[in-house]
């Protein structure tokens, strides 16, 4: 089994997800980044995408962002995001309430 790290999701109007993770997948500028317990300490920027965060017991959720921050430190992963959603189906449907998470904010501006 693999081992836990903590992993919290927030965005200016609340904590999106928080608890235990096995693993999460993230897109960064550079690529999507996989992240798993004592990964080595970084910061990284978040692009519009789907985040996926799979908890001890194998269940996986799906998160839309846009934009933001990624921060790895002592097996605390910290996303601090423009804006975010638990999307309700997979990688796809993350995407699409990321992509609608950037239009609105496109329309807020």
């Amino acid at each position: 089994m693999a081992k836990p790290f903590q992993v919290d999701v927030v965005s200016p109007e609340a904590t999106v997800w928080s608890g235990q993770a096995t693993f999460l997948v993230a897109r960064t500028p550079e690529g999507e980044l996989g992240i798993m317990a004592d990964h080595e300490a970084l910061m990284g920027a978040l692009v519009t995408g789907p985040v996926i965060v799979e908890d001890e017991s194998g269940q996986r959720t799906t998160i839309g962002v846009h934009g933001g921050f990624l921060q790895v430190l002592n097996n605390q992963v910290t996303l601090i995001t423009d804006r975010a959603e638990i999307a309700e189906g997979g990688r796809d449907d993350a995407q699409a309430v990321a992509e609608r998470l950037a239009s609105q904010e496109a329309a807020d501006e």
